[in-house]
């Protein structure tokens, strides 16, 4: 038997007036993620556990099969992993965003313009990372270079009893009231304080601006954890998996999960990346494992920025490219299959960040299809009268992996 997972990361959203109270889902065309919601289980999983934030980190790690509420130490030290850091257990990391401040006239105050920078791309993100390091490292406090405006900074010995805000949760709003704030603050705020000092004035933000780009003109610490211990999925499930994503935090799961992880060129996170790619990668994958973990990033991305076009292409392109491509090969390599398509939790547009309603799922069984006539894949299924339900989200898993038949 061979197991994939397709996430559409935040690709459920709540309806907007421009498209006719339609959501982005809804008003797309997907006819491969209908198809299979019309052949499989359709149900609804809770990936966030009550009374904890929203993340792509506590809802991809609940998809994936383990508890939050157990496993979750926090979303920094994931991407430490992706990216080769080695924690010690003293160490805690932050993950460290590029993002644009708008200032006032009188430098007073700022406002979050944008969480990523413009999505300044990774090789002039790392140069400033370098820049940074250099400048603002020291024996307690390091910055490592990441993909994209998402870094990290790891400080040894250091404080986790610090209340910090995603970035992404405070679009447009004025940052004083959002800063850290708790044991060992000074030293965060230091940094980002000191972070706009040498990032206005560097080059790369200077030919940035001159083409009429967003600088990346302060650092934005946030997501800080310690190294988390979790079983793999051999010793979990028996199985050998690998996982392909453009984002360090489910890569940095992956690793911990016992994946390989898939190099695609061209995976960006952004509406032009290489969602064709992941799914080959995937499937040449499944040659020689029997689970893989596919994470697109890009509707989250869109509904972030908050632009429901953008949203709505990504959802097509991801179920032409990724899904579509998937299905097809599965079809033409494999006889016994199973695809579990979701997402890992909604954002939407009208408020550009993450909520914790339940998300609809779909299970395909190449062995045993159904016939739901007239379903389409979207947030209607969530609102149906007898479809499965996972209050606990991390139970979904075991029900993919070990229960064949309903």
């Amino acid at each position: 038997m061979k197991y994939i997972v397709l996430i559409g990361d935040g690709m459920t959203d709540w309806p907007i007036d421009e498209i006719g109270g339609q959501t982005p889902l809804r008003k797309a065309r997907t006819p491969n993620m209908d198809n299979l919601a019309c052949k499989g289980i359709i149900g609804k999983a809770r990936t966030v556990p009550e009374g904890m934030h929203p993340g792509s980190d506590v809802a991809n790690l609940s998809i994936l099969g383990y508890d939050p509420r157990k496993y979750y130490t926090g979303r920094a030290p994931l991407e430490a992993a992706s990216i080769g850091v080695k924690l010690d257990d003293n160490d805690v990391a932050y993950r460290c965003n590029l993002v644009t401040l708008k200032f006032n006239r009188e430098r007073t105050h700022a406002t979050m313009d944008d969480y990523s920078a413009g999505h300044i791309t990774t090789k002039e993100a790392r140069k400033l990372i370098i820049a940074l390091k250099k400048g603002l490292g020291n024996d307690e406090v390091t910055f490592y270079p990441g993909v994209s405006y998402r870094h990290l900074m790891v400080w040894k010995n250091g404080s986790l009893n610090i209340e910090c805000v995603p970035p992404h949760d405070i679009l447009d709003k004025e940052i004083t009231d959002y800063l850290p704030v708790g044991q060992g603050d000074d030293v965060l705020r230091g940094l980002m304080r000191r972070s706009v000092d040498m990032l206005e004035c560097h080059p790369i933000n200077r030919e940035r601006l001159k083409h009429g780009k967003k600088p990346a003109n302060s650092i934005w610490l946030w997501g800080q954890g310690t190294r988390p211990s979790m079983p793999t999925y051999q010793e979990k499930y028996g199985l050998e998996g690998a996982l392909a994503s453009a984002v360090d935090l489910t890569k940095g799961l992956g690793l911990y999960a016992g994946f390989e992880i898939l190099k695609v060129p061209g995976v960006t996170g952004w509406l032009d990346t290489n969602y064709r790619g992941m799914a080959e990668y995937a499937l040449n994958a499944l040659r020689k494992v029997d689970f893989v973990y596919i994470h697109e990033e890009s509707p989250d991305e869109a509904g972030h920025s908050g632009n429901y076009k953008d949203k709505i292409k990504a959802i097509e392109d991801f179920d032409s490219l990724t899904v579509g491509t998937i299905m097809k090969g599965l079809k033409e390599m494999f006889k016994d299959y199973r695809i579990l398509l979701m997402p890992d939790h909604a954002t939407p547009i009208k408020i550009r960040t993450h909520t914790d309603e339940p998300v609809p799922f779909v299970i395909y069984d190449s062995r045993d299809e159904r016939k739901n006539k007239g379903i389409c894949y979207d947030e209607s299924i969530t609102e149906r009268n007898n479809i499965l339900v996972f209050d606990e989200g991390h139970k979904l898993m075991d029900y993919f992996i070990k229960e064949v038949n309903v």
